[in-house]
């Protein structure tokens, strides 16, 4: 049998072993790391979910933007982060075409936010 004949299936399972889509690859959940921009603690909540920073805090993906309230003196009352369509989603349209990225759509595991999030606050 042609060597040339193996390749192509071969190829193509390979290409379906590596197909995945954001809800595979992005968990629901994001890890952002919260801290005040004057080094100090701050505290307040995010999405009604109370932290104390500096603090990695845990957010479900959505397309909707998060308000981060502070209740620290001295701090911005309210830090808007906006999300963005991760990068895995594209890859999944590339690759897995139509299906996979209306999964990710639709579990909003297509959306990410910034890993890094500063609190404007008083020196």
């Amino acid at each position: 049998m042609n060597s040339n004949m193996l390749r192509a299936p071969l190829f193509a399972i390979a290409l379906l072993g590596v197909t995945s889509c954001a809800t595979i690859i992005n968990d629901s959940g994001q890890i952002i790391n919260v801290s005040a921009s004057n080094g100090k603690p701050v505290e307040g909540t995010i999405n009604g979910i109370p932290f104390k920073g500096p603090v990695p805090v845990t957010v479900q993906r959505a397309k909707a933007a998060l308000d981060i309230k502070s209740t620290t003196e001295g701090c911005a009352p309210v830090t808007t982060v906006k999300s963005e369509t991760s990068g895995v989603f594209w890859l999944n349209i590339i690759l897995g075409g139509f299906f996979g990225s209306t999964t990710d759509y639709a579990s909003g595991d297509m959306w990410k936010y910034d890993q890094n999030v500063i609190i404007s606050c008083d020196l």
